[in-house]
């Protein structure tokens, strides 16, 4: 599989967080942590592309006996990921690569990626599920967040265009050339995962999901 050129989240790093509260408050970060309490018994995870490590702090802090990698392409991204995760000691790995060149550890119980598959293609996608699906074991949760254009007729059409705008904006600022939502659903299921929960946000417009590896 050849990897295209990856965009650069440097540029961002800093800012990404008053970036985020600009834009929506509270409401992603409230959507990344919404599945933290069913993360409890979890041991060894993976996390792809957290940025600055807010959400693997806390889980972190509330699972003390948990072990994480956490890959990033981003070495801006993952110095603020090591500084806010300092208290983790060896209990946390950092590994600047793409996701879709991460083999994870075959003990992995826990992969998490928040607002990332919506920066792969659906081809790209679709490769990671199965990838990361035929490495680890039955159990294996997968938590994933991301943007959708709902089916509600009165949200579908300002949900379109905000789409559009983040991925001009990202498009502008780190040279991301996906511009499309990928269904992250059928990736997932095809590689042997079956989704536990749901939970929406704005109508829809943000969603997190909780999925099993089945077989």
């Amino acid at each position: 599989m050849t990897i295209p050129a990856q965009p650069n989240f440097d540029r961002v790093a800093r800012v990404y967080r008053w970036a985020e509260y600009l834009s929506l408050g509270p409401l992603l970060e409230r959507t990344r942590e919404h599945f933290l309490p069913q993360l409890n018994d979890r041991q060894r995870a993976l996390v792809l592309g957290d940025g600055d490590g807010r959400f693997l702090a806390r889980l972190l802090r509330q699972n003390s006996s948990l072990h994480a990698i956490a890959v990033d392409t981003s070495d801006a991204m993952l110095r603020l990921l090591r500084s806010r995760c300092s208290f983790a000691g060896e209990h946390l790995q950092t590994r600047q690569e793409t996701a879709l060149t991460v083999d994870p550890p075959r003990d992995t119980d826990l992969i998490v990626t928040h607002f990332l598959l919506d920066c792969l293609t659906q081809a790209e996608v679709d490769a990671l599920a199965q990838r990361l699906g035929d490495a680890v074991q039955p159990g294996t949760l997968w938590v994933v967040s991301d943007f959708a254009v709902p089916r509600k007729p009165i949200l579908r059409p300002l949900a379109t265009v905000y789409v559009r705008m983040l991925y001009l904006a990202f498009g502008l600022l780190t040279g991301l050339r996906v511009r499309r939502l990928p269904d992250s659903q059928r990736a997932l299921a095809a590689a042997g995962f079956e989704r536990l929960a749901r939970h929406e946000r704005l109508g829809g417009v943000l969603y997190t999901e909780l999925w099993r590896r089945s077989r």
